[in-house]
């Protein structure tokens, strides 16, 4: 198992050697014919492709906004993009395309390499494009709305945390129509993953759950709550992950928040060693006019997975046929740390398959992909999520390969989550859209996808 393992980091030592070789060649070509500078060449690529993350303020450990702040770290660009690590993105480029993909062309790359080989040179000033201009605190546009968590929720610097939830009341008024939204911690550290509900006022949901403050389940007099603080089928605004985006819907689409709902926060923190407290924002854009459609989030599981010890390449696969026609918009797949790769297929009716989306998964860059254009689904479509898991001694990251892996909420277990975005007549509900022909808004809704 262990030559196994060494075999694998060589071949992939081998692919990304290939990459850097050929980024590389294309780099001294470019150099020959005009060496790059920042200014004309170099900060385009940043101001388009990095500085949403490498700006003051934002995750990345560096700012890449002025010529004195990039100069240090040339070299380490010029590695880093010729071996494609940066700007990340696991999709496989044989499936799909997609709108948010933020990768380099190899002229982009090759620039980068060849002001980087040529002593990192500043230019011409004149030549700089127009700042970037940037909402302070925000990678979508100033938000109409904020809701934050009213309490900040204390995090222990050590051991396993229970799910935190926090119910935050939007004070709407009047029904809302959301085109943007982006959730920020306070504490991104300590940010496993944060799930926001919209609970409607006619919900009974953690009802009797306190609002405005912390809670975890277990702390819930309720037995009935306990256990329903998981289980929900309330729309979500938003899931985040590290180095997750915010969902921003074209013109004629947007997510739908009744007034009077409250937002509920699922928040999983992880101990870092280091105390902390967390109060998570979420940022809301509301849309200039009332949307066409209504944007909704589904998703493909298996609450029944078990893994078993040492297996290196192990499957797990669900379906679920969709009740009604959609418009397919996004795909945000979700693992632990033995998630290895995750795809979306659509199986047709003579059994062949159709793939959309291949991730070689990366548990600390849990990206969404949006599709470049929308596809509609047909109602009967059978869309189908493989995962795949490595809980073998070879992955890195794996907390313990001699144990049988099952569902959890903890880091240390797993998950098998295949989230995606479909949008659907404004006036249709999740729980609507469900029903199918012939049967009636108070049947029980089917085990598809949800």
């Amino acid at each position: 198992m262990k030559r196994l393992g060494i075999l694998v980091t060589i071949a992939i030592l081998l692919v990304f050697s290939s990459m850097g070789l050929r980024n590389i060649r294309a780099a001294r070509e470019t150099k020959a014919s005009a060496p790059p500078t920042f200014y004309k060449d170099v900060l385009p690529i940043l101001q388009d492709h990095c500085q949403s993350c490498h700006r003051p303020g934002e995750v990345a450990p560096m700012p890449l906004v002025t010529y004195e702040q990039t100069k240090p770290w040339a070299r380490k660009m010029g590695a880093t993009v010729a071996m494609e690590m940066m700007p990340p993105w696991f999709a496989d480029p044989r499936y799909g395309h997609f709108s948010d993909d933020p990768s380099l062309t190899p002229q982009q790359i090759a620039a980068i390499l060849a002001w980087a080989e040529a002593g990192a040179p500043a230019g011409d000033v004149r030549d700089a494009p127009a700042p970037r201009k940037w909402a302070e605190g925000w990678n979508i546009p100033e938000p109409d709305v904020v809701v934050k968590m009213s309490r900040p929720a204390p995090i222990p610097a050590r051991g396993e945390i229970e799910y935190t939830y926090e119910i935050v009341p939007t004070h709407f008024t009047e029904d809302k129509w959301v085109q943007m939204v982006e959730v920020r911690p306070s504490s991104a550290a300590h940010v496993h993953h944060a799930v926001v509900y919209i609970r409607p006022p006619d919900s009974q949901w953690l009802r009797h759950a306190p609002v405005g403050e912390p809670f975890t389940a277990s702390m819930l007099s309720d037995p009935e709550e306990r256990r329903e603080a998981h289980e929900t089928t309330s729309d979500l605004l938003l899931v985040y992950a590290p180095g997750s985006s915010p969902d921003k819907w074209a013109d004629g689409m947007a997510k739908f928040v009744p007034a009077g709902s409250d937002l509920v926060f699922q928040m999983h923190y992880t101990a870092n060693g280091e105390a902390a407290s967390d109060a998570t924002s979420a940022g809301l854009v509301f849309a200039k006019s009332a949307p066409k459609q209504r944007v909704i989030t589904l998703q493909l599981n298996d609450h029944a997975l078990l893994i078993p010890p040492g297996a290196d390449d192990f499957r797990v696969e669900v379906q679920g046929t969709l009740p009604n026609d959609a418009m397919l918009l996004s795909l945000f797949p979700h693992m632990h740390l033995r998630g290895k790769r995750f795809e979306y297929d659509i199986v047709h009716d003579d059994g062949s398959v159709e793939t959309l989306l291949r991730v070689n998964y990366h548990f600390h860059w849990q990206l969404s992909y949006k599709l470049a254009e929308p596809r509609l689904l047909k109602a009967g479509t059978r869309l189908r999520a493989v995962a795949w898991y490595d809980n073998s001694r070879n992955n890195p990251h794996n907390p313990d390969p001699t144990q049988l892996v099952k569902w959890g909420d903890q880091t240390s277990d797993e998950m098998m989550v295949g989230f995606f975005d479909v949008a659907v007549p404004a006036g249709t509900d999740k729980w609507q859209y469900f029903v199918r022909h012939g049967e009636t808004a108070g049947s029980t809704q089917p085990a598809s996808p949800r």
